[in-house]
């Protein structure tokens, strides 16, 4: 049965020039297989006219080609795309396209649910039932950028982990996926133009800093108070600031990149001119820059997002400090395609 073949993408490509070799063929057939599956993106050995037909048949007999698929899709109101995306075993996750002017970026999944607890986020409710697979992760890249490509006239420009799950907590099949899109410049994206966004796990962001990647790096801070932090994403109290700050100068020390800190205002929550100053100190230790996020609803009460005045009042204090800082409206509201809306709903 082909449910019990081997997935030929889970090779590498000595594993695949060795299978040709013990199969009688020349090494090079493995070349060219890895090709049609990575460059080319072929999940259809019959697609690879290259080859034999006995070579083909070779490949059918003993491997199979899991891959993604869009179920369906919602296009918002300013251009944004959100699309449901299902897995080879029929579970979703959703990606979203987001286009601007001169732009179109892929926020990307790597986990279905999220093996965190962030209070104010619809993933968060949805338990993780596994990580993605470095080649799931690469579809999402490779579907977005026909889809950019299709209605914006312009492949994907930038590729964001700010999808469902928690990047860093499926390190190994990240990393790899990275590798494989920026490696065949199939999408001409560098890992400069590459956004790993994080909750903030210390141990994992100084692994990251180790890498011979330049990606950027973005962390959902929210709060600089721990008492608050642990509050609204309970699993911090694991982690304190104290470890966060150390992680992310060691990453600019490693890097010499600036990091992004997320940061959503409630009110009652973190909208108090302490917390302003919380966040000014913790900017005073960390070279950064701030992004305020418009929050965007999942039904709960005790999360309002703060008045215009409030986000002022952050942006005038940050900067009197010099502390760089912008405000992002979200893109894809009208379609639970926004920050922290994404939950197969």
């Amino acid at each position: 049965m082909r449910e019990k073949l081997k997935d030929i993408r889970s090779l590498s490509i000595d594993s695949l020039r060795n299978f040709f070799v013990q199969n009688k063929f020349k090494s090079f057939r493995g070349d060219q297989v890895y090709e049609w599956i990575w460059k080319k993106g072929i999940h259809d050995f019959n697609q690879m006219t290259n080859l034999s037909k006995e070579t083909r048949s070779l490949l059918i007999d003993n491997f199979k080609i899991n891959h993604i698929d869009i179920d369906f899709y919602r296009k918002s109101s300013d251009g944004t795309i959100k699309n449901s995306v299902k897995l080879h075993d029929d579970l979703l996750v959703e990606s979203v396209l987001i286009p601007t002017k001169n732009r179109s970026t892929a926020c990307i999944s790597s986990q279905v649910g999220c093996s965190l607890n962030c209070q104010f986020c619809a993933t968060s409710k949805i338990n993780r039932l596994r990580n993605l697979k470095m080649d799931e992760i690469f579809d999402q890249v490779t579907l977005m950028d026909k889809q950019s490509r299709m209605y914006f006239n312009r492949p994907i420009s930038n590729i964001v982990f700010m999808g469902m799950g928690e990047p860093l907590m499926n390190y190994n099949n990240m990393i790899a996926a990275i590798k494989k899109i920026t490696q065949y410049r199939k999408f001409g994206i560098s890992s400069r133009r590459i956004t790993i966004s994080t909750s903030g796990i210390p141990k994992m962001i100084m692994k990251l800093a180790d890498e011979d990647f330049k990606f950027k790096l973005a962390v959902s801070l929210h709060s600089a108070n721990q008492l608050i932090r642990e509050k609204i994403m309970p699993f911090t109290i694991k982690f304190p600031i104290a470890d966060l700050i150390e992680s992310l100068n060691y990453w600019y020390l490693k890097t010499n990149r600036i990091i992004t800190l997320e940061y959503i205002v409630w009110e009652n929550i973190n909208s108090k001119k302490s917390d302003i100053n919380d966040l000014i100190n913790f900017c005073k230790e960390v070279p950064s820059k701030v992004n305020l996020i418009q929050y965007n609803s999942i039904g709960d009460d005790d999360y309002k997002g703060a008045s215009v005045d409030i986000i002022n009042k952050y942006q005038n204090e940050l900067l009197k400090h010099g502390i760089n800082s912008t405000y992002r409206r979200s893109r894809g509201a009208d379609i639970d395609a926004a920050c922290g809306q994404l939950a197969n709903k």
